[in-house]
C-alpha cells in the first residue's frame, strides 16, 4: 500500500511539473506553479525558509521521499528504471555497493564552492530539478508543441479554432545540447544502475541523504524473519541494501518502498526506528555509492531498444529550427543578434550579480516566455541561464510571466506598473544601418512603436527640415523594451539595439 500511494503521489507531480515546462499558455502555472517552488535548490537560493524547513522536516520525519516523490529527476529516473526492468530476468538485476563517501561529498563540495564564485553554469549542470526542466524544455517540449500545431491543423480544417499554431525552434543551441547529454547520460545510468545519479552526482540527494540517516521513519529488517535471500538487495535500485548483514544505508535510501512488496517473507517494514522490537544492526555511515562497485546485468535488446528511441526523439527534436520574423509576417533569414557589451536579464531580477547567483537555469522562464525574448545564455559562466534578445519579439511592458513563474527569486515578483519603470538597458542608435540614410525612405518605426516615448524623429541635417528623419534616444526615459530593435526593418542588423546595464534602476 505504502509504495501504492508513493507511485501514485510521484505520478502526479511529475506530470504536472512537467507540463508547466510545456505548457506555452501559462495557464497551469496559476494552479500549480507552487510545485516549482517546493524544490530544494530553488528554495534555498529564494531563502524560502518555510518550504526549506518543511523539507528539512520531511526528510527527518519520512526520509528521502522527496527524491522519490517531489523531485521530477528523481520520478524520471524511476521510470526509465522501470522500463529497464521489466522482464523476470531484468526485475533483480541489482546488487548492494559499498558506500564512497568522497564522491558524494567532493561534488557537493564542487557545487557549493561554484554558487559562492558565482560560477552559475556548473552549479545549474549539477542542479536536478534544473537538469530535468532543461530536458523537458529543449526535448519534450519541440514534440509537444508539434502534437499541438497538428491538433490546431486538423481543427482547422474542421472550422474550429479550439487550437492555435506555435513556433518551434531551439532557443540555444549549447543548451540543447547539454539537455541531449544530460538526457543520454541520465537514461545509461538508470537503465542499468537504478538511482545512481542521485547517489553520486546529485548535491540535493548529498545533503538530504546526510538528513535522511536520522529519519524517525525508515525500511527496518527484521532478522529472525529474514533468511537472507537477498531479493530485497537485487531489487534495491539505491543499491543500499546488504541483505546478508541486514544492513540499509539510509543516507541513500530513498523510500521507494519496492523492497517491501519484494520480500516474501515480511521481514522488511516501514516504520519507526525508535521502536526497539527486531532493532537492526548498526546502520552503516557510508554516504554514497558508485555503479562501478556493483555487478550490474546489463540489457539486451530491450535496453539498445529504448536507446534507440531516446536518439529518435533527440534527433526529431533537434530537427526544431530557429527562424527569425520582422514586426509583420515575412520570414527573415538574415537577421543577426547585435553584440551586446552587457547581456539583458528580465525587469525583477535587479542586477547581473544578483541573477546570476540564483537563477539555476531550469528554463521555467524561457518556456512560459510569450514573445519568444527569453533564450538560453551561451556565455562560459552564464551558460543555460536565460538572457533576453528581440529577435522574435520584444519584452512588452504589460507581461510578467517570467517573475511569476521564477522558484530561484533570480527574478523577484514585480507588477506590470512597476516593470513599466525599470530601466534593464538603453537604445544605441546606428547610424550607418539606418534605413532613412542607407536608402533614402522614410521610416520611423521606432519611435512609433516605443512604448516609453524614448525616441524622436528629427532631421539627420541640422536646419534642413526636409532632410531624412532620423531617431534620437532619450536615455532617461528607455527602458530597455526591445520594441525599436525587434521592429527595425534594416538588415542584417538592426540601425537601433539595446544595451544592458549591470544594475536595474527606477526611472
Amino acid at each position: 500500500m505504502l509504495r501504492k500511494i508513493r507511485i501514485t503521489l510521484a505520478a502526479i507531480c511529475f506530470g504536472l511539473i512537467t507540463l508547466l515546462f510545456l505548457d506555452f499558455t501559462g495557464t497551469l502555472h496559476a494552479w500549480f506553479g507552487w510545485l516549482a517552488g517546493i524544490q530544494f535548490l530553488p528554495a534555498v537560493l529564494a531563502l524560502n525558509v518555510g518550504v526549506v524547513l518543511f523539507l528539512v522536516a520531511l526528510t527527518l520525519l519520512l526520509g528521502r521521499v522527496y527524491c522519490s516523490v517531489i523531485c521530477p529527476l528523481g520520478v524520471f529516473q524511476d521510470v526509465v528504471s522501470w522500463f529497464g526492468g521489466r522482464g523476470k530476468k531484468r526485475k533483480y538485476r541489482f546488487s548492494y555497493s559499498p558506500a564512497r563517501p568522497w564522491l558524494r561529498y567532493g561534488v557537493l563540495g564542487l557545487f557549493v564552492v561554484s554558487l559562492v564564485a558565482g560560477i552559475g553554469s556548473l552549479a545549474a549542470l549539477l542542479a536536478p530539478y534544473s537538469a530535468y526542466g532543461r530536458i523537458a524544455q529543449n526535448l519534450f517540449a519541440p514534440l509537444y508543441g508539434w502534437g499541438n500545431n497538428l491538433l490546431a491543423y486538423l481543427a482547422e480544417r474542421a472550422g474550429s479554432y479550439a487550437f492555435y499554431r506555435t513556433d518551434v525552434w531551439i532557443k540555444s543551441l549549447p543548451t540543447f545540447v547539454v539537455a541531449a547529454v544530460t538526457f543520454v547520460v541520465l537514461v545509461v545510468l538508470a537503465w542499468r544502475g537504478g538511482r545512481t545519479y542521485c547517489n553520486t552526482v546529485c548535491p540535493v540527494g548529498t545533503v538530504l541523504g546526510f538528513l535522511s540517516k536520522y529519519a524517525l521513519f525508515r525500511p527496518v529488517i527484521d532478522k529472525e524473519k529474514c533468511n537472507r535471500c537477498g531479493l530485497c538487495s537485487r531489487r534495491c535500485k539505491a543499491s543500499c541494501i546488504d541483505g546478508e548483514a541486514h544492513r540499509i544505508d539510509y543516507s541513500r535510501c530513498v523510500a521507494c518502498m519496492d523492497c517491501i512488496e519484494t520480500c516474501r517473507h515480511g521481514a522488511i517494514s516501514y516504520r519507526s526506528r525508535l521502536s526497539k522490537k527486531h532493532a537492526p544492526d548498526r546502520v552503516s555511515q557510508a554516504d554514497s555509492s558508485v555503479a562501478g562497485g556493483t555487478e550490474r546485468q546489463t540489457g539486451g535488446i530491450s535496453r539498445r531498444g529504448f536507446l534507440s528511441g531516446a536518439g529518435l526523439l533527440l534527433a526529431s527534436a533537434a530537427r526544431a529550427q530557429e527562424k527569425k520574423v520582422d514586426g509583420g509576417l515575412a520570414v527573415i533569414l538574415d537577421r543577426k543578434t547585435p553584440d551586446r557589451s552587457v547581456p539583458l536579464v528580465p525587469p525583477g531580477a535587479g542586477s547581473l550579480r544578483h541573477f546570476a547567483q540564483h537563477c539555476t537555469g531550469c528554463q521555467l522562464c524561457v518556456s512560459v516566455c510569450p514573445n519568444g525574448v527569453l533564450r538560453p545564455s551561451a556565455g562560459l559562466f552564464t551558460l543555460m541561464q536565460p538572457e533576453m534578445s528581440y529577435e522574435r519579439g520584444h519584452c512588452r511592458p504589460e507581461c510578467t510571466k517570467c517573475a511569476e513563474v521564477c522558484p530561484s527569486d533570480a527574478i523577484r515578483p514585480i507588477d506590470a506598473a512597476e516593470k513599466s519603470s525599470v530601466q534593464i538597458g538603453h537604445a544605441v542608435w546606428v547610424r550607418d544601418n539606418c534605413v532613412p540614410l542607407t536608402d533614402g525612405v522614410d521610416c520611423g518605426n521606432c519611435a512609433r512603436h516605443c512604448p516609453a516615448g524614448a525616441i524622436a524623429m528629427v532631421p539627420s541635417v541640422e536646419g534642413d527640415a526636409d532632410s531624412p528623419k532620423i531617431p534620437v534616444v532619450n536615455e532617461e526615459r528607455c527602458i530597455g523594451c526591445g520594441a525599436c530593435e525587434h521592429l527595425c526593418p534594416a538588415r542584417p542588423f538592426a540601425a537601433i539595439y539595446v544595451e544592458g546595464h549591470k544594475n536595474h534602476r527606477v526611472i
